[in-house]
């Protein structure tokens, strides 16, 4: 067992989960909430886009209606006009308040669905993520990974499970072509490549709880939070 200091263990700090369709970024987060909590962590949850009111209003646009319901720069627009609400009103002031943000989603997955996926200048991606965000960045990505063809297996399945209107409506991005989710796959491996220090690429072709023992000693490890090891 290992102790680490209290004030590190409470500053807050802020954890992205990336990947495409089917990865089980929604699973995974809860799991690792729980684990946090154990260990006397204040744990705020959410997601993008979304995870504010204006912003959740922003999400619909997105995720619902016919796949070209908007070309790619409109998109793009539409994404970091819901991360700047969702950052001064839901995560600042949560990591401020020594909260540590588990987020379903953030910039990385701009760059992987709109730069890669549907090409948008890479370049001007950057400059929107400097205008709204500056230099605040995750503390760590964990990039849930597995085969382009499972993963729209698993979100299919996933669909027909819950049956809901609902995620009917939210199936957008599920239903871009398969060019699209190859792209997208390899985005989010170049960003992980790119990025060494912040991101951790993860199996996630694997049973749930083999995924979540990675994840939970990933994070402990690199905070420096009390383990059982």
């Amino acid at each position: 067992m290992s102790d680490a200091p209290a004030e590190k263990i409470n500053k807050g700090k802020f954890i992205s989960f990336e990947g495409g369709e089917g990865g089980g970024k929604t699973t995974q987060i809860k799991l690792l909430a729980e684990a946090l909590s154990s260990s006397g962590l204040d744990i705020l949850q959410t997601r993008e886009p979304g995870g504010a009111e204006g912003a959740e209003a922003i999400r619909a646009l997105l995720v619902e209606g016919d796949v070209d319901r908007w070309d790619p720069a409109t998109e793009t627009l539409l994404h970091f006009a819901a991360r700047r609400d969702h950052l001064t009103k839901i995560i600042l002031p949560a990591l401020k308040n020594g909260q540590w943000v588990l987020t379903d989603r953030f910039a990385d997955s701009t760059m992987a669905y709109q730069g890669y996926g549907h090409r948008v200048s890479k370049k001007a991606i950057h400059s929107l993520y400097q205008f709204v965000a500056g230099n605040k960045q995750p503390d760590l990505t964990l990039i849930l990974d597995l085969s382009t063809e499972e993963g729209l297996k698993r979100a299919e399945a996933r669909g027909a499970e819950k049956s809901s209107e609902a995620h009917q409506q939210e199936d957008r991005y599920e239903r871009m072509g398969m060019d699209f989710h190859e792209r997208l796959r390899e985005g989010f491996l170049d960003i992980a490549r790119k990025n060494r220090k912040r991101c951790v690429v993860v199996d996630a072709n694997r049973p749930i709880e083999d995924i979540h023992e990675d994840i939970r000693k990933i994070v402990f490890v690199k905070f420096g939070l009390a383990t059982d090891e």
